[in-house]
């Protein structure tokens, strides 16, 4: 009985040493203590072999000791083993910042770290900005006018977003722009995103390009001349950086500068001799300021010994001699300005270096610091406004839409995506707006910005995926009245651009983080470079307590002990908890990947991958609960919680498995799972009653949905009709009209009305005659249909609206007999048809609608 009683308090006193990382010392009295209390009272075995495993920690945990014969070893086999950084890796891993995206890969996250991040909010400035230019700007878009007619913004919108500096967000009030705070930009982009063509082209100037590069790596000559006309428009800027054989691995480009002297109006000027093809480059067709990335050369060490200079950043004018610039692609869904840039022996004064000379070869640490932060904002925000206007169109769309005499969103078919809508619409704003709000603390999340760009834009490709789903016939219908099917043809563009999906979920979100976010990995990484032992014992033997405190940590937690204490209440408390549970069950799965795999770890993407998703899900999860924390709750909105968080760590869980599943090493695969859950899974599929709970809300006038859809574009006075606010007008009168419609049904039913009455037109006009509908009700429902046949339309067209080239029209419905239709058929012509060309002439559709007078 003493045998096991010791055994038993030997494993809890490990245990509780392990969770608080104190190190060998407990763990050595612990042991030593529980081995001579066997000894004494003659349980020698246990007593004996606790002594033992005593004088093992001791003489492998103590400093002193182990130096001396352990990680000398310990240090040969690691160098050997470890994998090897480049230097554009090691850029990339110093750049930017860590926040709360370490406290998760520690395993034991920090809440009182992450609630330090205080939020004052926009300024009355921002706030005016947002309600009033934002708007005027929105109400100038239409989708088919800008996708099918122009082809481009219009002029009038071109010259308002210049005029109002749209263009000069990041940039300070002292060089004329409008100097706003990282969450006010994310929200206006939020509310441009009713249109996906102007959110692009107001984005990506705030975004990577020439003037956060300027800002931050400019010289004081540069700043003086450019900055004040980004800010009002004067230049329009661009930025080359992808190319043909440069895309996702932007370091591999292949265009090339060479440092040479060039005789200019009879005096020699030292500068670049630039020769490069860009590709995909926003705002380049109407550019007048192009920034460009290249590989520098100085072939005859005119600036210095070293002949490879690295990657240099250069900001060009438009007419520079030799650069040819002005053509355009097609990007998928959305004609905003995207085209190539090339150049061969373009000359260039070496003042056009970003930060001058001594800037040279600094072009990539420069590109992925300020990457960190615009990817943080400019994609993220698109898709977290495209799927709040998604959301607020769907839930109004089947509100108003009825099928079998009932509303469209009372199915349960249709409820179960609305509520996946709104939880992603929940979830994202969450996270974009709390991660600017770190940007705002001066924080650059390298990491998060990964995890923002790939998972809000895939929610996005999911979410108007959904919407298409619920609104049928009318997405899918093409013309001026649709509001959606244009923008989710264009969906494709943000999952591919800043950082194709594929490469940064699989590559970057877990395989920078577990360097950069470790807190031993790069130390280890700089004592092997470093080759100092001392410093590799320290991070070494760190790493390995927090192995065990992992360990530890997520088993006993799994179990339901020692809940750790979060700053959260009520329904927030579970999941804070959790997270910290999941946050050990991460730490550990990260590092026995990392062991297990070593360098190979690499190319074992799809595992990678898993570990990235819930490194990914944990974050949105508390980016969730800080929101909720501090932010002020409507009523509905718990059940939203619910939902979003239950959701959340469910894909965690689910992506844990996975790795445990798939890792080479099964053993490790089992022991991982028998530790992290030891009594299985704990989270489910949020339930249907969160799901019908939630999609009633959404799809009526509810607190719920007003807060959804604050700060986005919800008035009705632009230059084109505006879909949410109809929407939004429909669903304030929709409790009266579903009164109406359930008595003149009813009515119906019973045959108190004739037959004929097959409508809720029919009904009301029969039901006025009959006495079941008032006079008033009778107007009110007139009215009421109409708007609500209005949205329900879409739109038509003549026969050859959309023919470019009309000598290929055919007359299907020529008045001919079958036989002189086969008598005159054309003999096959094996030659494919010519392209039409640039030139040809695209007809105007009729339109339905015509723009309102401002």
């Amino acid at each position: 009985m003493l045998t096991l009683l010791l055994i038993v308090l030997a494993i809890v006193g490990l245990l509780a040493v392990m969770r608080r990382e104190a190190g060998a010392v407990p763990a050595i009295a612990v042991l030593g203590v529980l081995g001579l209390v066997g000894v004494l009272f003659e349980a020698y075995v246990i007593g004996v072999i606790l002594l033992i495993l005593a004088a093992g920690v001791a003489v492998t945990g103590l400093p002193a000791l182990r130096r001396s014969w352990l990680t000398p070893r310990l240090f040969t086999t690691f160098k050997k083993i470890a994998p090897k950084v480049s230097a554009t890796e090691r850029t990339a891993l110093e750049a930017g910042s860590v926040a709360w995206d370490g406290e998760l890969f520690s395993g034991r996250p920090n809440w009182q770290a992450l609630n330090r991040y205080t939020d004052d909010g926009l300024s009355e400035e921002e706030q005016a900005f947002l309600d009033n230019q934002c708007a005027v700007a929105a109400g100038m878009c239409n989708a088919w006018d800008i996708t099918q007619v122009r082809a481009d913004l219009p002029q009038a919108l071109w010259d308002y977003i210049k005029q109002e500096r749209f263009f000069g967000m990041i940039i300070p009030k002292e060089y004329g722009g409008l100097g706003f705070s990282a969450k006010a930009q994310s929200m206006v982009l939020q509310k441009l995103s009713a249109n996906e063509t102007l959110m692009v082209t107001v984005g990506v100037p705030n975004s990577l390009g020439p003037g956060e590069l300027l800002l931050k790596y400019g010289t004081q000559e540069q700043k003086d001349h450019y900055l004040p006309r980004l800010a009002d428009g004067r230049e329009i800027p661009c930025f080359g950086l992808t190319g043909p054989r440069a895309g996702s691995d932007a370091t591999s480009l292949p265009d090339i500068g060479t440092v040479c002297k060039e005789v200019i109006d009879g005096e020699e000027v030292l500068g670049l001799r630039l020769t490069f093809e860009k590709r995909w480059i926003t705002l380049a067709p109407i550019a007048t300021v192009v920034g460009l990335a290249f590989r520098l050369f100085d072939p005859d060490k005119l600036l210095g010994e070293e002949e490879d200079r690295g990657i240099t950043l250069a900001l060009i004018p438009r007419d520079t001699q030799g650069m040819e610039i002005g053509r355009r692609h097609h990007p998928i869904g959305s004609p905003f300005m995207n085209g190539p840039i090339k150049g061969k022996d373009v000359f260039v004064p070496l003042d056009t270096i970003i930060g001058g000379e001594k800037m040279i070869g600094q072009g990539w640490r420069m590109l992925v610091e300020c990457l960190s932060i615009g990817r943080c904002i400019t994609l993220p925000s698109g898709a977290t406004g495209t799927a709040r206007y998604a959301l607020g169109w769907s839930g109004g769309f089947t509100r108003v839409r009825r099928q079998f005499n009932v509303p469209v969103a009372e199915m349960e078919g249709v409820q179960e995506p609305l509520a996946r809508m709104a939880a992603m619409a929940y979830i994202a704003q969450a996270t974009v707006y709390q991660t600017a709000n770190l940007i705002d603390h001066g924080e650059k999340p390298a990491v998060p910005s990964a995890i923002l760009k790939s998972q809000l834009t895939e929610f996005q490709r999911t979410l108007l995926g959904d919407a298409m789903d619920v609104h049928g016939g009318k997405a899918v219908t093409l013309g001026p009245r649709n509001y959606l099917g244009i923008g989710y043809s264009a969906n494709p563009v943000a999952i591919t651009v800043e950082g194709a999906n594929i490469m940064t979920r699989n590559l970057m979100i877990f395989g920078q983080g577990a360097i950069r976010c470790h807190r031993f990995v790069l130390d280890e990484l700089a004592a092997k470079d470093a080759n100092d032992i001392n410093a590799f014992d320290k991070a070494f033997f760190g790493h390995t307590g927090m192995i065990f405190g992992n360990a530890a940590r997520a088993f006993t937690m799994g179990l339901g002990i020692g809940k750790p204490s979060v700053p959260f209440e009520g329904p927030a408390l579970a999941y804070a908890q959790d997270i910290s549970r999941l946050s050990a069950g991460f730490g550990l799965c990260a590092d026995a990947a990392m062991a297990s795999l070593g360098a190979a770890l690499k190319k074992r993407e799809m595992l990678s991958a898993r570990l990235g998703d819930v490194l990914s899900n944990l974050y949105m999860t508390s980016m969730v609960l800080k929101q909720w924390q501090h932010g002020s709750k409507v009523e509905g909105e718990e059940a939203l919680l619910h939902y979003s968080c239950r959701f959340l760590l469910h894909r965690a869980e689910q992506a844990l498995v996975e790795t445990f599943d798939n890792l080479p090493n099964r053993a490790v695969g089992k022991v991982l799972n028998a530790i992290v859950m030891p009594t299985g899974r704990r989270w489910d599929k949020p339930h249907d009653d969160l799901a019908r709970d939630i999609a009633k809300r959404v799809s009526t006038h509810s607190p719920l949905r007003t807060k959804l859809l604050a700060n986005t574009w919800d008035s009705d006075d632009g230059d084109f009709p505006n879909p949410l606010a109809q929407y939004n007008a429909l669903l304030v009168d929709y409790e009266r009209a579903e009164a109406i419609y359930r008595t003149v049904n009813k009515a119906y039913a019973k045959g108190e009305l004739p037959q004929t009455a097959l409508h809720p037109e029919a009904r009301v006009e029969a039901g006025l005659e009959a006495g079941i509908v008032s006079d008033e009700d009778a107007v009110f429902m007139r009215e009421f249909e109409t708007k609500v046949l209005e949205m329900l339309t879409v739109d038509d067209f003549a026969y050859d609206a959309f023919v470019r080239d009309r000598d290929t029209l055919i007359d299907h419905n020529a008045a001919k007999s079958p036989a002189e239709n086969i008598e005159s058929a054309p003999t096959p012509n094996t030659t494919p048809p010519a392209a039409p060309s640039a030139v040809d002439k695209t007809p105007e559709p009729e339109t339905p609608e015509t723009p309102r007078t401002r």
